[in-house]
C-alpha cells in the first residue's frame, strides 16, 4: 500500500484543456483517453498546458515557495503580524524548521506533480504523428519545464529522487527509484540534458505566434542553463550560454524598471520565462501570490516583507529601491494612497496589483500578476559574473554596467577581479530584490554563514531544508535525510 501511496502523491498525472490562454486551464480528471487521442496538434499541445498550468498552483509558486526562496534571506522577513505565523513562516525566517513543517512538504510534492506531468507528456509525444518541428518543440517545452522542477528540488534539498519516467507500479525496480535519492549531481546532469535538448529544439522567441507569447524559448532554455552552470561554477560554459542570449538579438532591457511589474510590461523585451496569469473574466493566475504579499490590513496578508538590509543595499537615487518596496502612506502609481498604520514598515511592491489600472474584476486571488522567473537582466549579471571569473574584466564590466545604466546609477571602474565579483553580486541583490533568488546566492557563493548568521542561519546544515518526514514516512524510511535534521 506504501508503494500505492507514494505513486498517487508523486505522480498524480492531469490532463489539460484550452482557453484564451490556452496553457492555462485544466478539464475534468479521471476521464479514459482513447488511442490516438493526441494525434493532433491541439491535443499534443494539451500535454505541454498541463505542466505549465502546474506553475499556477498554490503549493508550487506562492506560500511554501515564498517561505523557502525568500523569507529565508536577509532581503526580507516574515513579515504579518507577530501573532500570524503562517503554519511555519517564522521559523523559516528564524531557520528553526524542521523535517515535520509543512512548507518543504508542500515544494516537494508540488515539484514531483509538475515533474510527473512532464513525463507523462515525454513518454506520450514520441509517438504521436504531427509535424516533427512542431513535436520537438513540444518536447523541448516539456523538458525545459521538467529541468525547471528539479532545479528548484536539486538547489531546495540537494540529491533527490531521480524520475525521468512514467513509473510502473507492477515494477519493484522502478517503484524503488522513487524511494532512493539520485546524487545531486546525477540531477544536474539530467537538468542540464534536458535543457540543451530544449536549447537546441524550442523557437526563437521571434518565431512564436502573438497567441503562444509566454511559451519557454530558445533563449529561456539558454538563460536558465548558464544559470545551472553558474550555481556549479562552470564559469566557460555559464559565458558562452549567457553570451548566446546576449548576442541573439531577442532579447533587451526594458527602458523603465518600475514599469516592467505592471500588467503592461508582461512578456516584455527582457522576459525570458515569466509565469502567465489572466485576471479579469478567465480568473487563472498564481493562486494566492498578490494576496500573500499585499499590504496587510489594506490588500493582503503582508508576509514577505522586504528587510531594512535590503532597503539599505540600494545606493542613493536608485529608482529599483521605490519600484520594489512599498512604504507606508506612499502613493501608488495608479493613484492608491497605502495605509499608514500598516503592521509592517515595508512590502513588496513588485507583488501589487492595481484594481483600477490593470484587469481586475474584484478577483485578487486569482490576478493578472505574473510572475518572472528569469529575465535578461540576470542572464547579463551571469554574464558578468561568469566573464570576471575567467579573467575577461572588459567584458564583465560591460554587461554589469549595461544593467546599472537602466537604473541610472554610476557605472563601476575596477580592474580588480575580488572587488569587481562583490560588485556584480551586490548589483544581483538590487536588481533582483523579492524574487527569490537571494538565499540560492548566498549560499552558492559560500556568504550564507556570514551574511545570515546573525539571523539564525547555521553552516552547514541549512545550506539545504530537510527531506519531509512525511516523504520519509511514505518511503518506509529508505529516503535518507540531509545532515542536521
Amino acid at each position: 500500500m506504501k508503494n500505492y501511496k507514494i505513486i498517487l502523491i508523486i505522480l498524480g498525472l492531469f490532463l489539460m484543456g484550452s482557453c484564451k490562454k490556452d496553457f492555462l486551464t485544466v478539464p475534468p480528471e479521471g476521464q479514459i483517453t482513447p488511442n490516438g487521442y493526441y494525434s493532433t496538434p491541439e491535443k499534443a499541445t494539451q500535454l505541454i498546458n498541463a505542466i505549465y498550468n502546474n506553475l499556477l498552483q498554490w503549493d508550487e509558486s506562492t506560500f511554501s515557495w515564498i517561505g523557502i526562496s525568500s523569507i529565508t534571506s536577509d532581503d526580507a522577513n516574515k513579515g504579518s503580524s507577530a501573532g500570524d505565523t503562517g503554519a511555519d513562516k517564522d521559523q523559516l525566517d528564524n531557520f528553526t524548521y524542521t523535517s515535520t513543517d509543512f512548507s518543504c512538504n508542500e515544494v516537494w510534492m508540488a515539484n514531483y506533480r509538475g515533474i510527473a506531468r512532464a513525463n507523462r507528456a515525454l513518454s506520450i509525444l514520441p509517438g504521436v504523428q504531427i509535424d516533427a518541428k512542431l513535436k520537438h518543440r513540444l518536447i523541448g517545452e516539456a523538458k525545459f519545464l521538467r529541468a525547471y522542477f528539479y532545479f528548484n528540488m536539486v538547489r531546495t534539498f540537494g540529491g533527490v529522487p531521480l524520475i525521468d519516467t512514467l513509473v510502473d507500479p507492477t515494477n519493484q525496480a522502478e517503484l524503488k527509484k522513487l524511494n532512493v535519492r539520485a546524487p545531486q549531481q546525477d540531477i544536474y546532469n539530467l537538468i542540464i540534458s534536458d535543457l540543451t535538448y530544449a536549447k537546441d529544439s524550442l523557437y526563437s522567441r521571434s518565431e512564436y505566434e502573438t497567441n503562444d507569447l509566454g511559451r519557454v524559448t530558445k533563449g529561456s532554455a539558454a538563460g536558465l542553463l548558464s544559470k545551472v552552470y553558474m550555481y556549479l561554477k562552470d564559469w566557460q560554459k555559464a559565458y558562452d550560454l549567457s553570451g548566446e542570449v546576449i548576442n541573439s538579438g531577442e532579447y533587451s532591457l526594458a527602458p523603465n524598471y518600475a514599469t516592467m511589474w505592471r500588467e503592461s510590461g508582461n512578456n516584455g523585451p527582457g522576459s525570458l520565462f515569466e509565469i502567465q496569469a489572466v485576471g479579469g473574466p478567465i480568473n487563472l493566475g498564481v493562486q494566492g501570490w498578490s494576496v500573500v504579499q499585499g499590504v496587510r490590513g489594506q490588500f493582503g496578508w503582508g508576509f514577505n516583507t522586504p528587510s531594512k538590509s535590503l532597503e539599505d543595499a540600494y545606493e542613493p537615487g536608485d529608482p529599483r529601491k521605490a519600484a520594489t518596496i512599498i512604504f507606508p502612506g506612499d502613493t501608488m502609481w495608479d493613484g492608491v494612497v497605502i495605509i499608514k498604520n500598516t503592521p509592517n514598515p515595508r512590502y513588496s511592491k513588485k507583488a501589487y496589483v492595481s484594481r483600477t489600472q490593470e484587469t481586475f474584476d474584484g478577483n485578487d486571488w486569482e490576478s493578472n500578476k505574473h510572475v518572472r522567473i528569469l529575465r535578461y537582466a540576470e542572464v547579463l549579471l551571469i554574464h558578468a559574473e561568469a566573464a570576471n571569473e575567467l579573467g575577461k574584466t572588459t567584458e564583465a564590466l560591460q554587461s554589469l554596467n549595461k544593467v546599472r545604466q537602466r537604473a541610472h546609477v554610476s557605472i563601476v571602474f575596477t580592474n580588480d577581479q575580488s572587488a569587481l565579483r562583490l560588485k556584480i553580486w551586490h548589483e544581483r541583490r538590487v536588481e533582483l530584490g523579492m524574487e527569490g533568488d537571494r538565499f540560492f546566492d548566498l549560499v552558492r557563493q559560500g556568504r550564507a554563514a556570514t551574511v545570515l548568521g546573525p539571523l539564525g542561519f547555521q553552516s552547514p546544515k541549512n545550506n539545504l531544508f530537510p527531506i519531509p518526514q512525511q516523504q520519509i514516512d511514505i518511503s518506509g524510511g529508505t529516503l535518507t535525510q540531509n545532515p542536521g535534521y
